[in-house]
């Protein structure tokens, strides 16, 4: 294909994605698409054949079908388990498809005029898709030793099947209250892929087996205790997903270590410890989002669930400054442009989610124990925000995590309060 081809093919798929985008496929017309690529009808009939045609190449070059294997195999690296896995890789489709909702509703209401070469072009993409995730996930179900009920392929394409008709769901009707929103319909998906997909009693076992003491790493992690408070938490249910908050002494360890790495990384564990948010949250902050004077600091998060969020000074029982002079304030006075992101890299661009991972992967490496995830920074602040007598429903609104969602976190701060109480039990004399 020759550079002019090839360019005039590009504007044709990028005035299609517009008009497709905007008002549907079933509205936009073969001339207008020729119109807005500045070329005539029929070098779009020679490249595309017709609309149908053209409307698969839309979706191919959206990212949709293609590049998912290799952006997999990046992510495989940013998890640590399998939950973890499936919410990322359903959190990312989900956001990849809901950002083109009308050429959505168009594939569906328009299917029964595809040829039968197109809907087989369809049909090749998803398998393609689900073969994909499917490796994906083989990688971290042999990472993590586990064993399922069925093949890889065929949770999978039972994961992508459910995806996709939440999203016709969303697209094509209004008021179902099926779910709260996106993040409601995918706890609910993972939950019932983990208590369903595993072989019996796995997931028991993996769990009892990281409540042992000793058992590893993180079950070392999460045995430490935080002498504060004793709040009167209800009693959850029972969660497939285990909380490893970290010791204080790590936390002010990797505060320490990222103040040596420089104000960025200083502030950025700072963030995170101080406020709980999601990696996603971090990246989009702006400046304009920072609340702060004398009596507060606050975030205002633009990502998920919007809301505040308050900057804690006091991180672990040890202080970080004050609401007006604290490691984020420093880092700031420190910035010599006028670029609008909160965090940005060393082109002064807004920071990535891996550019981020990679900062944490610094600032925690040479511990004595082996470096925890990013994860686990909010897995600590949710902790500790119970432990210092939080209340479920309060932290439900700071933390953007639901009530179910919560209940491994109260469970854990029990558990820590319990501990307390009966060390305090055996000293008294």
């Amino acid at each position: 294909m020759s550079r002019t081809s090839s360019t005039t093919r590009a504007r044709l798929i990028q005035a299609a994605l517009e008009l497709f985008t905007v008002q549907g496929v079933t509205e936009t017309t073969t001339r207008q698409i020729a119109e807005l690529a500045q070329v005539n009808e029929v070098t779009l009939f020679r490249h595309f054949g017709n609309k149908q045609g053209l409307l698969l190449a839309v979706i191919e070059d959206s990212g949709v079908f293609t590049r998912l294997g290799e952006s997999l195999r990046a992510q495989v690296d940013q998890t640590t388990t399998f939950e973890q896995a499936l919410t990322n890789y359903g959190r990312d489709r989900l956001q990849v498809l809901t950002q083109m909702p009308e050429l959505l509703r168009s594939v569906v209401g328009e299917s029964g005029k595809y040829t039968v070469e197109h809907r087989q072009a369809l049909g090749e993409g998803v398998t393609q898709a689900n073969l994909d995730f499917a490796n994906y996930l083989t990688t971290v179900i042999q990472r993590d030793r586990l064993h399922l009920r069925l093949s890889a392929e065929k949770l999978a394409s039972l994961v992508n099947g459910m995806l996709f008709g939440y999203l016709v769901i969303e697209l094509t009707s209004e008021f179902h209250r099926l779910w709260q929103n996106q993040e409601d319909f995918l706890q609910s998906l993972v939950e019932l892929i983990l208590h369903g997909a595993f072989a019996d009693g796995e997931l028991q076992r993996r769990e009892e087996a990281e409540e042992e003491p000793g058992s590893g790493d993180t079950g070392e992690i999460v045995r430490q205790l935080v002498p504060d408070s004793s709040p009167n938490l209800p009693s959850p249910a029972i969660s497939s997903e285990t909380v490893a908050d970290l010791p204080p002494s790590l936390v002010h360890g990797i505060l320490q270590q990222a103040k040596k790495s420089g104000f960025r990384d200083y502030a950025l564990a700072y963030v995170l410890f101080g406020a709980g948010l999601r990696i996603e949250e971090i990246i989009a902050l702006e400046r304009s989002h920072q609340i702060s004077d004398a009596h507060r600091h606050l975030l205002q998060v633009t990502q998920g669930n919007v809301r505040q969020v308050p900057v804690n000074q006091r991180i672990m029982g040890k202080r970080y400054g004050s609401y007006t002079r604290n490691p984020l304030n420093q880092w700031l006075k420190n910035r010599k442009d006028d670029r609008s992101p909160l965090f940005v890299n060393e082109a002064l661009e807004r920071m990535s989610v891996s550019e981020l991972r990679s900062a944490w992967r610094d600032f925690t490496s040479g511990l004595e124990m082996p470096s925890p995830s990013i994860e686990q920074a909010r897995q600590t602040w949710c902790v500790e925000m119970l432990m210092r007598g939080m209340n479920v429903e309060d932290l439900n609104i700071l933390s953007g995590l639901d009530v179910k969602q919560l209940e491994p976190y109260v469970r854990r701060a029990r558990e820590k309060t319990a501990l307390d109480r009966a060390i305090r039990l055996d000293q008294k004399p």
